[in-house]
């Protein structure tokens, strides 16, 4: 054993020990001072008009803090306060209102500060968000474009290689990274696959990244359960690198990569990711293993909008999962609420970005659009706390969905996932997959 993989092994050895203990001891809080926020609706749920109550209290080592004083905040979630003040708690426990008068997110977030250091929470109360329409708008000629753009990336050719990572297989399971020429020639596209070691033919998860520049181990988890797995990055770069090399793309030369080129709809930065992720579906279907039928694509934040997006682009999807999707209308900012993530018009950015001809290339690439033509079952789990993708944009592209479709919602969540929520994914994705098969 080299001195790479010793320390591999030693890192996981130690991992695992930590998850044992773990499960022996009491779930540990982030901070000694908590920041509690809470809705007065088991659901968080209201309609407009509606009142919420919000409770907050303010804990040290677990116990109420009385005659504090908390500064609040209530509003649109990303938008200016509505309403804002101070108050002191009284048996540990203080109280503000507010209400929407029509479908959208209200959240309500405290401070305290405690001997020098400044502590939050938040709550947010959904207003018939099932109700929430985009404000982006559908081009007359969106589908020619992305028609056209597909036709031209076939006609690429594959140009896949492979090559073994030893250190990553298992005994049940290969691992590789794939380098595979993506939608013009001398555009790359890397990935992790993990396919069962014994012969057969299997069902396939294509799993789509968050926003980021990094390096994938693969999924081998779920190939050891008899599905092949192809988890891609979306730079063009490999991702079996040292992580020094992705930290200096992030702070250099793809720094703020989701805003380049938004100006020209040919070469905005998401065309090359979202036909890449077509690419990706190719190359699973090239594959002699691939059962040929059964694929599912599955990610979160940016991987949740490429989730929906490549199951509109390419019917050979079967199943997606999407996890609060980013680059959900776009354009909610314009409109006096909350836009996705990117938030590429939002007060601070529209000074710069909020041209025209970049409002105009945005429905080209925005989730709401794609969402409209999903034809396959879904699997969807967020929560009404995420700061990063608001869920007024992702309930507007969810909304605009006509396939069959399983909300798992988990209203405490920001851009986070609990276990419990991870374990259903793979159940949902297990269920449908492996009985396909059998």
């Amino acid at each position: 054993m080299n001195r790479r993989s010793f320390i591999r092994v030693a890192i996981a050895a130690c991992a695992l020990l930590f998850l044992s203990l773990s499960i022996f001891a009491q779930s540990r809080p982030p901070h000694p001072i908590q920041v509690l926020v809470s809705p007065d609706k088991t659901d968080w749920t209201y309609v407009p008009g509606e009142e919420a109550t919000f409770t907050i209290r303010i804990l040290k080592h677990q116990v109420p803090m009385d005659d504090i004083e908390v500064s609040y905040a209530i509003g649109l979630e990303k938008m200016t306060p509505s309403d804002q003040g101070t108050l002191r708690l009284k048996g540990g426990v203080g109280t503000v209102t507010g209400k929407l008068p029509e479908a959208g997110f209200l959240r309500c977030e405290a401070k305290v500060n405690v001997e020098g250091s400044s502590y939050r929470g938040l709550a947010t109360a959904g207003y018939s968000p099932e109700d929430i329409q985009p404000t982006q708008q559908l081009p007359e000629d969106f589908w020619d474009f992305w028609n056209d753009a597909k036709t031209e990336a076939a006609n690429i050719p594959m140009d896949a290689k492979l090559t073994l990572l030893p250190e990553s297989c298992t005994e049940k399971v290969d691992v590789y990274q794939v380098n595979i020429q993506n939608f013009e020639t001398g555009s790359r596209l890397y990935g992790i696959l993990a396919k069962p070691k014994a012969p057969g033919k299997y069902p396939a998860v294509l799993q789509v990244p968050g926003a980021g520049i990094r390096p994938y181990a693969g999924i081998v988890d779920l190939a050891e359960k008899g599905i092949i797995t192809l988890q891609i990055g979306i730079h063009g770069i490999s991702v079996t690198q040292e992580p020094r090399l992705y930290s200096s793309l992030a702070a250099g030369a793809l720094k703020n990569y989701q805003f380049f080129n938004l100006d020209n709809r040919d070469k905005y930065y998401y065309k090359r990711v979202y036909l890449g992720c077509v690419r990706a579906v190719d190359y699973l279907f090239s594959l002699s293993e691939f059962d040929g039928s059964n694929l599912a694509v599955w990610g979160g934040s940016q991987g949740g909008a490429l989730s929906i997006i490549t199951a509109a682009l390419d019917s050979r999807v079967k199943y997606l999962v999407s996890l609060y999707p980013a680059l959900c209308d776009l354009t909610g900012y314009l409109y006096g609420r909350a836009g996705g993530w990117p938030h590429m018009f939002n007060e601070w950015n529209a000074p710069f970005m909020a041209k025209d001809e970049k409002i105009q290339v945005s429905a080209y690439y925005d989730v709401v659009n794609f969402a409209k033509s999903v034809q396959v079952p879904g699997f969807y789990t967020w929560g009404y706390n995420d700061e990063t993708c608001p869920p007024t944009s992702y309930y507007a592209a969810y909304n605009q969905i006509n396939a069959q479709k399983e909300l798992y919602l988990v209203q405490e969540t920001g851009h986070w996932t609990y276990p419990e929520q991870q374990a259903k994914i793979q159940e949902w994705l297990l269920a449908r997959l492996t009985s396909a098969t059998d």
